[in-house]
């Protein structure tokens, strides 16, 4: 899966095949058969079985996407998007809630120790006392300094 996916839904009003929802989405097609599979897509069919994606669709693989980005799993996206009752829909999301802002704060000290990297002048990166900082709590062992 791409590392940013378009999520752009306003498409054809007409029903799209598979082969041009994976081409928007940048997936294979492949993927949209296996969420079929696993009870994530319910496309229509038409005469000889083909699929045809709706814009309702469209919506779901883009929230399919979204939810994976997410950290969700795929039962844990097929429950979120089948359940009627929001506070079933809130117990699915709230498993994956804290999990998800561990992984932004670690992603927010990555950034910032590549940030302080890229505005040190220092010779060598790892005497920079910028640079060192992004690092302390992690070197930091029994509160020694």
């Amino acid at each position: 899966m791409p590392a940013m996916v378009g999520l752009n839904v306003d498409m054809k009003s007409s029903p799209m095949t598979i082969g041009e929802v994976a081409d928007h989405f940048g997936l294979p097609a492949h993927v949209l058969r296996h969420w079929e599979s696993v009870g994530l897509l319910r496309p229509a069919r038409v005469t000889g079985g083909r699929r045809r994606y709706t814009r309702d669709d469209l919506f779901r693989v883009a929230s399919i996407l979204r939810a994976k980005q997410a950290g969700l799993s795929l039962p844990d996206i097929r429950a979120f998007l089948a359940a009627g009752d929001p506070a079933v829909r809130k117990d699915v999301l709230r498993r994956s809630h804290g999990a998800l802002r561990a992984r932004m704060a670690a992603l927010r000290s990555a950034l910032d120790l590549l940030e302080a990297g890229l505005n040190c002048s220092h010779e060598d990166v790892s005497t920079c006392p910028n640079y060192r900082s992004q690092l302390a709590e992690v070197v930091e062992v029994g509160g020694s300094g």
